[in-house]
């Protein structure tokens, strides 16, 4: 419990990943992706449980091993590319509410955002109880593009006065975000009565770029691999 409210975290990692095969559990340096997840989760001390939604036996062992909780399998119509996370999220809820257990709120940490850690965890559930929030959603900061879009005609050729119609610096237009995929925290009767993270008040929790990669391809993993590596030796700068 934590501040007199109960968390559970939900850390979703199927088996069928096609982009990178068994991505939840691939090593980056020595230790299988989604352990950092598990492991930040943990430090947090914000859960009263911790669990791993998984349809595969191998993976519910490694999660087991650094700690996570897997009372039981996702079935595999939750674990194709077409399964919906908010089915997996209601999945796992029910699944505990048979076994009697229910919670204030819940967070989603993805495997697949290793930079995000412990103290973004303790935040954003602080500034959503602060805040008194329904929801707190993980964004970042984009590099602005909307000063790069070109309007075009109906035939096809950029519309007459582009650019002259804009401010023609970057700086000089608002700041733009983007979810981040690190960390949705929502409260558990909002999400059970409307099934989304958007349906209250929904607050930003904001986090930087490097904390913000979320891996999809190979490239996104070997940023990721460096980035752990300079955070696990800050001495060899």
């Amino acid at each position: 419990m934590y501040k007199n409210k109960t968390f559970l975290g939900i850390i979703p990692a199927r088996s069928g990943s096609k982009g990178i095969p068994d991505k939840n559990i691939r090593e980056i340096n020595h230790k299988p992706l989604m352990a950092y997840t598990i492991e930040a989760g943990k430090k947090s001390g914000l859960f009263d449980q911790l669990l791993v939604s998984t349809d595969s036996e191998n993976y519910a062992e490694i999660a087991k091993q650094y700690g996570a909780s897997v009372p039981f399998l996702r079935p595999k119509e939750l674990a194709s590319d077409q399964a919906a996370t908010k089915d997996v999220i209601l999945h796992a809820i029910k699944e505990l509410s048979e076994q009697g257990k229910t919670f204030d709120y819940f967070m989603v940490l993805q495997p697949t955002s290793p930079l995000r850690n412990e103290t973004h965890i303790l935040e954003s559930a602080d500034l959503l109880l602060k805040k008194n929030g329904d929801a707190v959603i993980g964004v970042c900061r984009t590099e602005p593009v909307s000063h790069l879009a070109v309007p075009l005609t109906e035939t096809g050729e950029i519309k007459a006065g582009f650019p002259d119609k804009r401010p023609a610096r970057r700086q000089d237009f608002p700041p733009e975000y983007r979810i981040n995929g690190a960390l949705y925290l929502v409260s558990a009767n909002i999400f059970l009565k409307y099934g989304s993270f958007y349906a209250g008040r929904t607050l930003p929790y904001f986090m930087n770029a490097i904390d913000s990669i979320d891996i999809d391809d190979e490239f996104q993993l070997k940023i990721a691999e460096l980035l752990l590596m300079d955070q696990a030796s800050p001495t060899c700068r």
